[in-house]
């Protein structure tokens, strides 16, 4: 029988910062079905660089020894939803007590779907690139934006708790993008509003590029207020 895993290319054993008000460890999943260019986590995304994974058994075992010290758990990537054992894995950590967050760029509503249905996930974390009309550009691929529809529906009907969050790129966004996601995710309690680094990129066209200033993310965040209950900004 083959053993229940998940391919991870990353382990960080201790964040405050990651699940709001939790302690937690960090896992990072490997693959993606995105190719957003001006991704910073490219060895997560792209084959060629992808290094030996490490090894589930480990990370499950210093996981059951953190009980009781760690509060949650999250899966990154990558884009997590796309491991087959995701389900599997998570069940193994809730066991222990832990929470658990994911982090999805909403390309597949029906695992998001499970996981809230056989209550596995406590915090969703969903990466909105950019208006719908503008999604395929910003993702560097071909995207279904039914799913993207979909999946922003099912989280905000059905998810314990969460928040979405757009990467705010030059190339990319505008003011007017913002009022778009803004009508988006409309109604939505939390959104988070980030800059973009760019010292390392799936794209070798995005390496070295500006960020925003603080008073255009600023003025986007007023724009996203007008349709969502709670904005933030991470500069």
């Amino acid at each position: 029988m083959t053993k229940n895993t998940i391919s991870i290319g990353g382990f960080n054993k201790f964040s405050l910062i990651d699940y709001p008000g939790k302690t937690c460890a960090i896992i990072f999943t490997q693959g993606c079905d995105f190719r957003c260019p001006y991704c910073h986590n490219p060895e997560l995304v792209l084959p060629h660089l992808f290094e030996s994974p490490i090894s589930c058994t480990e990370v499950l075992s210093f996981l059951e020894k953190r009980k009781g010290l760690l509060e949650a758990v999250e899966l990154t990537g990558g884009e997590p939803t796309i491991q087959e054992d995701l389900p599997k894995i998570i069940k193994q950590i809730k066991k222990m007590g832990y929470l658990i967050k994911i982090d999805s760029n909403g390309s597949n509503p029906d695992i998001i779907k499970k996981l809230i249905d056989e209550q596995l996930v406590d915090y969703f974390a969903m990466d909105i690139k950019a208006p719908l009309e503008n999604y395929s550009e910003a993702c560097g691929t071909i995207v279904n934006t039914n799913k993207i529809s979909e999946s922003i529906n099912i989280i905000m009907q059905y998810a314990p708790d969460y928040e979405f969050r757009t990467t705010a790129i030059k190339k990319i966004h505008t003011k007017d993008s913002f009022r778009k996601i803004g009508l988006l995710i409309k109604g939505a309690k939390r959104y988070y509003l980030q800059n973009a680094h760019y010292d390392k990129t799936v794209s070798e066209k995005f390496k070295n590029e500006k960020a925003f200033s603080k008073e255009e993310m600023h003025t986007f965040c007023e724009e996203i207020k007008k349709n969502v209950k709670h904005c933030y900004l991470r500069i």
